[in-house]
């Protein structure tokens, strides 16, 4: 991989395995170090053509010509549809015949690869939010089934001992529905799940022709996009219902009730396409500097913002400090515990939330009022993160600092608990600063210091990617982030401790560019506001800097 391109290899010789490859073949496409670079050419000379890597693959590779040795089909022959090359169109086969260069119908159809390459990473969450859909509603038949049965097992307290045997046949009927129920959603989510990946051969099938040089296979690419465009019919299945029933003397089977059995229908599904990000934001060149806010915090840990005008710090202390954008202390509140919070984030009502780790609770501050929220037993909240939904992640430890995991609250109601990834956990098991913020893709981000690497899940916690650092040789200290943020570009903006600078990254984890000229030192906590203007939490200092970075 490109090393400005990628923030997890370099490219390497192909030659030696060992040393950075800075040239490229653009001939025989192999990676080259400088001292390879003779060893390569030195068989015939002249068919080589080392370019610098960063300029690879510019060069067409054309078909040989089945007719004349040594020359490359360079013209498509529209009366015969074939490819021919220069002397192919001067021969008495080819006489008054059309032609159409390769290298344009080759461009032309890159650009329609392109075009269907970004069509279908349209579509595709599309079928990941069906198959989360259908994953939630077979989570969630045991709890409605044993709902139903519970209703059952109410009406049959009321009844005679006498009525038992046909209570339990109807239970039995239950289980043959819950059966079937299953079958259906689970044959459907099979059937999501394979064009899902189809869909994911087929991306990569246009990622590698859209990669490579080859003019036929590109020329002969034939689009899917209208087979995905059309998604599956949505099945719609009805939860059976026990009608109990009045004891008025009828027969026994009359007194039990009714049950009403599973009904399942289609629903179509029409293919929407989400509205893109049209209010394009590019990156400054020179990040500065607006503001710098001295907090009074010996080690500054945390910083959150309630709106443009306002922001929340905290540090080694029990205060909780509120400072308007001129650096001007509002109000200050003091954690339950009288220890340092953890963490400190705003709610989607301004309401500030902290984690506190002597009491393993998360509070709730609101008209000057706190109430706790969240009470954890074996465990530590760590770090916190609204999402735009209005619910609440909290990164939290066992006691024992063994296991690191990040649960998902709607108010004190667990929803979602991310730890494991192929039996592997996610975040490294120690009392080390993780930091986390939700993506505009609802992708989960945490800075994990312990593990020396950003770790990024999707919505249902499935892992996408890992960030372990950008190879540069001003950054001479081991990349261990602290702070994180994202923006309203989906931007990925972490704090690098020892190396005094913010890395930025792409929602996909592409490496962009540092924030390495403002003067940081130690920094920690991030925010970005609604305008997206980064605050900056330094560690030593306690000062607090706003810093403008895009335009």
């Amino acid at each position: 991989m490109d090393p400005n391109y990628s923030a997890q290899d370099v490219a390497r010789c192909d030659l030696c395995k060992t040393a950075i490859a800075q040239n490229y073949c653009d001939f025989c496409h192999v990676n080259l170090c400088k001292p390879c670079i003779g060893e390569h050419i030195s068989d015939e000379y002249d068919k080589h053509k080392i370019v610098p890597i960063l300029e690879r693959k510019l060069t067409l590779i054309f078909p040989k010509c089945e007719t004349h040795q040594n020359k490359k089909c360079k013209y498509q022959c529209q009366d015969c549809d074939i490819f021919v090359c220069s002397d192919c169109t001067v021969s008495k086969q080819h006489k008054g015949h059309e032609y159409l260069k390769l290298e344009e119908l080759f461009n032309k159809s890159k650009e329609r690869i392109g075009k269907d390459k970004e069509e279908l990473e349209r579509i595709s969450p599309t079928y990941e939010e069906i198959a989360i859909e259908l994953e939630n509603q077979i989570a969630n038949l045991d709890g409605e089934y044993e709902k139903l049965t519970t209703e059952m097992s109410k009406q049959r307290e009321d009844l005679h001992r006498e009525i038992d045997n046909a209570i339990n046949q109807m239970e039995a009927d239950i289980g043959e529905i819950k059966v079937k129920h299953h079958s259906i959603l689970k044959e459907h989510l099979n059937e999501i799940k394979q064009i899902q990946s189809l869909m994911q051969k087929t991306l990569v099938s246009l990622h590698e022709i859209e990669e490579s040089n080859e003019v036929s296979p590109t020329i002969h690419y034939s689009s899917k996009v209208e087979e995905f465009r059309k998604l599956p019919p949505k099945v719609n299945v009805s939860m059976p219902k026990f009608v109990p029933k009045q004891v008025v003397g009828e027969e026994l089977s009359s007194l039990i009730g009714k049950l009403i059995p599973l009904s399942t229908t289609l629903e179509e599904r029409v293919f929407t396409a989400k509205k893109p990000n049209t209010s394009v934001r590019e990156l400054l060149d020179e990040p500065e500097v607006l503001n710098t806010i001295k907090t009074g915090h010996e080690k500054l840990y945390s910083i959150t913002c309630l709106n443009e005008k306002q922001i929340w710090t905290s540090g080694n202390t029990a205060d909780i400090n509120s400072f308007n954008i001129q650096g001007v202390l509002q109000k200050t509140i003091q954690t339950k515990s009288g220890k340092n919070p953890y963490d400190i984030v705003v709610d989607i009502d301004g309401a500030l939330l902290y984690s506190d780790w002597k009491t393993g609770r998360v509070y709730k501050v609101k008209d000057d009022q706190t109430e706790e929220i969240i009470r954890l037993q074996g465990w530590i909240p760590h770090n916190l993160c609204v999402t735009s939904s209005g619910e609440l992640l909290v990164i939290m430890r066992s006691e024992d600092e063994t296991q690191v995991k990040v649960v998902r609250y709607s108010g004190s109601t667990v929803k979602q608990t991310i730890q494991i990834d192929n039996c592997h956990p996610l975040y490294s098991g120690n009392r080390k600063i993780k930091s986390i913020t939700e993506n505009r893709n609802l992708d989960i981000c945490v800075a994990d210091w312990g593990a020396g690497a950003i770790v990024v899940v999707n919505q249902a916690g499935k892992l996408r990617f890992r960030y372990t650092g950008h190879p540069s040789p001003t950054k001479n200290e081991p990349f261990k982030p602290t702070g994180i943020t994202t923006d309203s570009q989906s931007h990925i903006l972490t704090s690098d401790f020892h190396n005094h600078c913010i890395h930025i990254l792409n929602a996909d984890g592409q490496f962009l560019r540092y924030i390495d000229n403002c003067d940081l030192k130690n920094p920690l906590g991030l925010c970005v506001d609604s305008n997206d203007s980064l605050f900056v939490c330094e560690f030593y200092r306690g000062s607090v800097k706003k810093i403008k970075y895009v335009k």
